[in-house]
């Protein structure tokens, strides 16, 4: 399971969340909301310091991180992130 996260994505969490170089944002599995690939679950997303990380990537000065027991919920899917500049935020895709 990997994590993509696109530069004007990355700069958007920087600028929402108020995080800098160094900063660590983990994507977390929440009961509720709606997803593609788990019905009943989706992602939450914090700022937060890394414990037992199953999936990391870098951009943008800010680790992006998923733990090791968030893993089940993307069912050999990857996490990919992209900004969308008409809705002006990010968005998840699995592939």
């Amino acid at each position: 399971m990997e994590i993509q996260i696109d530069t004007k994505a990355a700069d958007w969490y920087k600028r929402e969340l108020n995080l800098g170089n160094g900063d660590s944002v983990r994507f977390f599995v929440r009961y509720g909301g709606s997803s593609s690939i788990q019905p009943g679950f989706s992602l939450g997303v914090s700022k937060d310091t890394p414990e037992d990380t199953g999936s990391q990537t870098n951009e943008s000065g800010i680790m992006f991180f998923i733990q090791e027991d968030d893993l089940w919920y993307f069912k050999d899917h990857d996490l990919i992130i992209n900004y969308d500049e008409k809705a002006e935020e990010p968005v998840f895709n699995y592939q």
